[in-house]
């Protein structure tokens, strides 16, 4: 009886849910099927379920392909880069917010550091093409007024990837600054009253106050990161790549699009794909247990 109750009550809160999980099992659970793809040699006339199996061929296909260490360790790097600046960046920018006064500056420059969040990698990418070009691009123009060579920024392979961390982080750390200064908001402005008092400098009261006060937020977001450790950006990626930095650009998800959708190896690359995903749940599972044991956070 008690329950039947508790379920009318919540009635309302099912059928708000309820699109969202039309959208998920749609969209996420029913493309799962074609995971048998990646123990088949797909034969595109006869379908998933009319090509032959070939069981695990496919996986030892893919770990004898000679660049598949190379795309792992380029994956690696680029997201956990990502993943380090995507941190340290919007939390110094938060502390500086924080620090100034006038109400007006600070919402200005955090709607104009918040904006490049809205504009889609294609857009982006256009954007970028143009004020990194070696030779009409505005960055370069600027390095070539103080004597500095022009900069190949998307074509010289060991600057790419820095080029993809530095610019993810200039799209995406407006987002991350928003979620930093919420949770300043929550440090007791008393305690910044006594360090005063005490005699303590602006840097100690950040240091002894401010960064332990947000400490549970960095932990948190940290430690979810690392879900995200082998998804390294692939719309920025494919928008910004070429043959010239595949020895550094390529990652899992672009080597698994060209695989199949290019050279119509639906077999190989739904099994890069489907290696990626085991791993990637793992690394989730150990990132919600980190973020239950160090921040206290608990999604159930």
């Amino acid at each position: 009886m008690v329950l039947s109750k508790r379920f009318a009550r919540e009635i309302p809160l099912y059928i708000m849910l309820a699109p969202a999980v039309v959208l998920v099992l749609i969209y996420s659970y029913a493309p799962m099927v074609g995971i048998v793809m990646a123990f088949q040699r797909v034969l595109p006339g006869k379908g998933i379920f009319g090509s032959p199996w070939v069981g695990i061929e496919n996986f030892i296909f893919v770990a004898k392909m000679p660049t598949i260490l190379q795309v792992v360790w380029n994956t690696i790097r680029i997201a956990g880069l990502k993943a380090i600046f995507g941190v340290v960046v919007p939390v110094s920018v938060a502390l500086m917010l924080n620090n100034v006064t006038s109400h007006l500056f600070k919402r200005t420059v955090q709607t104009i550091i918040y904006l490049p969040h809205f504009l889609s990698w294609i857009i982006m990418a256009g954007i970028l093409v143009d004020i990194l070009s070696p030779s009409e691009g505005i960055v370069n123009q600027m390095l070539g007024a103080v004597g500095i060579q022009p900069i190949f920024f998307l074509g010289d392979d060991k600057i790419f990837p820095w080029t993809m961390v530095f610019t993810d982080v200039w799209k995406s750390f407006g987002f991350g600054t928003i979620i930093y200064l919420a949770a300043l908001t929550d440090i007791d402005p008393t305690l910044y009253e006594a360090a005063v008092v005490d005699g303590a400098t602006r840097w100690q009261q950040t240091l002894h106050i401010t960064l332990p006060g947000i400490s549970g937020t960095i932990i948190m977001l940290s430690t979810l990161s690392l879900g995200n450790i082998l998804n390294a950006g692939f719309d920025q990626i494919f928008n910004l790549y070429s043959p010239l930095v595949y020895s550094t650009g390529d990652i899992i998800d672009t080597l698994v699009f060209r695989t199949g959708i290019i050279n119509n190896q639906y077999g190989i690359a739904t099994a890069v794909g489907l290696l990626k995903s085991v791993v990637s749940l793992l690394l989730i599972g150990t990132a919600y247990k980190l973020a239950a044991m160090w921040a206290d956070y608990r999604l159930f």
